[in-house]
């Protein structure tokens, strides 16, 4: 591991996975850590309330775009449900864990994509 990061999420930081508009998206959504400076926004396509797609553009840290990389994959085929359900204690410890100071990038992936399920609901009731 590399400042306290496990391979897999170093991982991410190399290639990051799902990354690029969704012009499909039918969930949007847009977080900020005011006091680094990440910005996320992130897509989601969600059919018969099952997330196909996620997708994600980010500028920030490389922990920032891992762990949005991160969430992309691990909300692909969760229902709605599911993924309100998905915490920033469970991006830390499906990245392997993380170090105290980069926590912060598992709060702005789940509050992203609280806002993109809420977007969602919204869409879909209209």
């Amino acid at each position: 591991m590399s400042d306290g990061y496990s391979e897999s999420f170093l991982e991410h930081m190399r290639a990051p996975r799902n990354t690029g508009p969704l012009p499909e998206a039918n969930g949007v959504a847009e977080s900020r850590n005011p006091v680094c400076g990440d910005f996320l926004r992130l897509a989601l396509r969600v059919e018969e309330r099952v997330v196909r797609e996620a997708r994600f553009e980010a500028q920030g840290c490389g922990g920032a775009i891992a762990a949005a990389s991160l969430l992309t994959e691990m909300v692909a085929g969760m229902t709605v449900e599911e993924a309100l359900a998905v915490t920033r204690e469970r991006v830390a410890t499906a990245a392997g864990g993380l170090p105290a100071s980069k926590l912060h990038t598992a709060q702005l992936v789940t509050d992203a994509l609280r806002l993109a399920i809420v977007d969602y609901a919204a869409r879909s009731e209209g």
